[in-house]
């Protein structure tokens, strides 16, 4: 047996085994619920989740898991069409780990399978970013005698794309064209996505023009895909060009689509654009999510206009949008940065009065600012305080502290800080080195700084320092030696 089959049996063999076990409670659970007087038919309970299945309101995986074990104990068995719908329900919850589990029990049941039910066994591995397994389905699709159709196939180029497989996914789009099957919107839309992620903007268009010519209307998810990839690399100008042509071809653009644009407008600081798409989509009667909203506020505050983005915090929650901790994060780093140090303080004083449960980046923000702002003994405070909170001090918390102490000359503290940070099992990175290192020259402690770089070396660090440290080193080292001599 090869290698992968034995990983596959192994994986099957565990998840069966714990979900065995879980199907078990909760199908205790459905039977004690429904042993009261008013039990429902075999007929009106299988109406019922295939109604629950279609509609979508089948939300939660322990009344689908107390539903599949209901099912199979059924006499005679549901049809394959209903597994399937259940399936399908299970899946669209992204629980494809219990989905693989399934219909590997449907097996040992002696279920057969349709080719409707190995597809969303394929789609559920290229999730799990197994395309291998699914690539195993696929052949057992057409040793069945079964013709996969475009969406399995491109189910498996989303799989390639997935894993960053591009060049594999873009052959496979190439085989389904040879073999007949015509690459339909989706697939042009996954690989016109995935190329714009990795940065392939120049095949991106390429992709969209093959498809353009052969006359597939590209729709708002082509196009949403093409506009946020000009702006991830600040090609403005095409990314509002191909949001008019979208709107030219007939379709209304989305929260999503001026959620992309007013990002990429806030990436090349052009903040009054943004804001006038917020003006458009009000007067069109939508609302801005979250994200575009915290976007906004950190655009704002790159271009030094803090009052304005504690303004727009403010118009959000008038506007019935309840921020999130990212909201905050944003505004705080942001208002510490340009050194309003009384309305940064005031701003998380609010957010511990509102009873927050703040996490470990706010703490970091805040820690950083107060140690920028010169009150190293709040910074301080705060930073031992942390285990009180319920929080842990992580790698970044560490340096900043670090940076902190050695910016106001405090340099045995802050070694000591870094000599306790793998006992409380927080390893320094290369940062952390690097952090204390440039502090250590600025205070002309160079043989301190020589001991660090030496120790960083020693653990597998590369050296990431500017050419005025390095010359500063290398000085420090050859002193050293000269003075031994």
């Amino acid at each position: 047996m090869g290698s992968a089959a034995k990983l596959r049996n192994s994986l099957a063999f565990l998840l069966n085994h714990y979900y065995h076990v879980r199907l078990s409670f909760h199908a205790q659970n459905y039977s004690s619920c429904c042993s009261g007087e008013n039990v429902e038919t075999p007929i009106q309970f299988l109406a019922s989740v295939r109604a629950q299945c279609k509609s979508g309101s089948l939300r939660s995986l322990d009344d689908a898991l107390g539903f599949f074990r209901r099912m199979v104990r059924m006499h005679p068995l549901p049809t394959i069409v209903d597994f399937t719908q259940l399936l399908c329900a299970i899946a669209r919850m992204k629980h494809y780990s219990t989905v693989i589990t399934l219909i590997k029990e449907m097996e040992l049941l002696g279920i057969s399978h349709d080719v409707y039910t190995l597809s969303i066994l394929i789609n559920s591995f290229c999730h799990l970013h197994r395309v291998d397994f699914g690539f195993s389905v696929l052949a057992r699709i057409l040793k069945l005698g079964h013709q996969p159709d475009c969406n399995i196939l491109t189910t498996l180029v989303k799989g390639l794309c997935l894993l960053g497989e591009i060049n594999q996914a873009m052959c496979l789009v190439d085989e389904i064209d040879k073999n007949g099957h015509s690459p339909d919107i989706f697939t042009f839309s996954i690989l016109v996505d995935a190329l714009c992620k990795q940065g392939m903007l120049t095949e991106a268009e390429k992709v969209f023009g093959v498809m353009i010519r052969r006359g597939i209307e590209p729709n708002p998810v082509t196009y949403n895909s093409l506009i946020d990839g000009y702006c991830s690399q600040n090609r403005i100008y095409e990314a509002v060009k191909a949001f008019h042509i979208m709107v030219e071809d007939g379709w209304l653009p989305c929260v999503v689509s001026y959620g992309i644009l007013i990002n990429g407008y806030c990436k090349s600081r052009r903040i009054d654009e943004a804001m006038s798409l917020i003006h458009e989509m009000s007067n069109k009667g939508m609302n801005l999510d979250v994200v575009s909203y915290n976007t906004l506020i950190g655009g704002l505050c790159r271009v030094g206009r803090p009052q304005a983005a504690q303004e727009l915090l403010h118009k959000m929650q008038a506007w019935g949008n309840r921020p999130n901790l990212r909201t905050y994060a944003v505004l705080l780093d942001g208002l510490f940065k340009n050194e309003n140090f009384s309305k940064a303080m005031a701003l998380f004083q609010e957010m511990e009065d509102y009873k927050l449960c703040l996490d470990i980046v706010i703490y970091n923000i805040f820690i950083g600012g107060m140690c920028n702002a010169g009150k190293i003994m709040t910074a301080r405070e705060l930073f031992y305080s942390l285990p009180s909170k319920g929080l842990q001090p992580n790698i970044r918390t560490y340096t900043i502290m670090i940076k902190g102490l050695c910016k106001e000359g405090l340099l045995d503290e802050a070694s000591e800080l870094l000599e306790k940070m793998d006992g409380n099992g927080c390893s320094p990175d290369a940062f952390t080195y690097e952090t204390i290192i440039r502090g250590t020259l600025q205070h002309n402690e160079t043989s301190r700084a020589v001991k660090y770089l030496q120790i960083m070396v020693a653990k597998g660090f590369s050296v990431n320092m500017t050419n005025a440290m390095l010359v500063d080193l290398l000085s420090a080292i050859q002193t050293d030696r000269t003075i031994q001599e």
